[in-house]
C-alpha cells in the first residue's frame, strides 16, 4: 500500500479521527497537508513532528471550513506547496444535539456547511487535476448516522446522509477517469471528543467513565467495542490502495455492528 509520493489533504486533522487517518496515510509515504482548529504552536511542532518521524513533506492550512473562498484556497496552497493532490478526505465536522422544534437555526447552517458544503467546495476543487493526472482517491467521513438516524440530531443526520449522496455522484463521474470516492461511516470512535462525552456522562449520573462506556456502546451497536482513529486510517489507506482501486461510490461501515440491525 505505498503511497510515496502521493499528496494528502485532510480536514479536520490537528486531532481526532482526522489526525489518525493524516497519521496512517503519512506511514504509508504521502505528503500531508493538514488542517484543523487549536493552538497554532502546538498544531506547528504537530506539522513538524509528523515530518520528522515519518520523513514526508507536511503543511498545515487553518482555512475555515465554513467559507467556500478559504476551501478552494486551501486546495490551491496544497497543490502548490507540496506539488499536487491526490487524496483529499473531507473530515471536519461539527455537532449539535437538540429537538427539532428547538433547534436554532445558525446551528443547522453550521453543521450543513461544515459537514456538508465544506465536502462539496473540496471535492469541486480538486478533482479537475485529479482527472487530468488520471488518479485520485477522495474519501468523505460519513457516519453510521449517514445511513441511519437518532433523535436530536437533525442537521448532523442530514448532512451525513447528504455527504453519502455526494459520493455516489462524484463516484459515477469519476468512474473512469482513474478517481475513487467512497465514504466511511464510523460508529462510536474513542476520540478526545467522545472521551470528554464520556467524562460529562459519567459526573452528571454519578457513575464511572467505564459504566458509561458499557451503556454508550450498548444504546447502538451489537459489538460493545469502540472503534479508533488509527482502524480509521487504516480503511482509508486501503481504499488508496491499488487493491480498492474498483471499489468507489460505496459507504462502508466500521460500527461494531450499528447499521446491521
Amino acid at each position: 500500500m505505498n503511497l510515496k509520493g502521493k499528496v494528502a489533504l485532510v480536514t479536520g486533522s490537528t486531532s481526532g479521527i482526522g489526525l489518525g487517518i493524516a497519521r496512517a496515510l503519512a506511514a504509508e509515504g504521502a505528503h500531508l497537508m493538514l488542517n484543523g482548529l487549536g493552538d497554532r504552536a502546538v498544531i506547528d511542532k504537530l506539522v513538524a513532528d509528523l515530518a520528522h518521524e515519518f520523513a514526508v513533506k507536511t503543511a498545515y492550512s487553518a482555512a475555515d471550513m465554513a467559507k467556500p473562498a478559504e476551501i478552494r484556497a486551501m486546495i490551491l496552497e496544497a497543490q502548490k506547496t507540496l506539488g499536487g493532490l491526490d487524496i483529499l478526505v473531507n473530515n471536519a465536522g461539527i455537532q449539535f444535539v437538540a429537538p427539532i422544534e428547538e433547534f436554532p437555526a445558525e446551528k443547522w447552517d453550521a453543521i450543513i456547511a461544515i459537514n456538508l458544503s465544506a465536502a462539496f467546495h473540496a471535492i469541486s476543487a480538486a478533482l479537475p487535476a485529479m482527472k487530468q493526472k488520471r488518479w485520485g482517491r477522495i474519501i468523505n467521513i460519513a457516519s453510521a448516522h449517514g445511513l441511519v438516524a437518532s433523535p436530536q440530531k437533525a442537521a448532523y443526520v442530514a448532512a451525513k446522509h447528504g455527504i453519502v449522496g455526494l459520493t455516489k455522484v462524484v463516484a459515477i463521474e469519476a468512474a473512469n477517469d482513474g478517481v475513487t470516492a467512497n465514504a466511511i461511516c464510523p460508529g462510536w470512535v474513542l476520540t478526545p471528543l467522545v472521551e470528554k462525552q464520556l467524562q460529562d456522562r459519567a459526573k452528571a449520573k454519578g457513575t464511572t467513565v467505564d459504566q458509561e462506556k458499557k451503556a454508550m456502546l450498548a444504546e447502538t451497536q451489537p459489538m460493545h467495542q469502540f472503534s479508533s482513529p488509527e482502524e480509521i486510517g487504516a480503511l482509508a489507506v486501503f481504499l488508496c490502495s491499488e487493491g480498492a482501486k474498483t471499489i468507489t461510490g460505496v459507504p462502508l461501515s466500521i460500527d461494531g455492528g450499528w447499521v446491521a440491525h
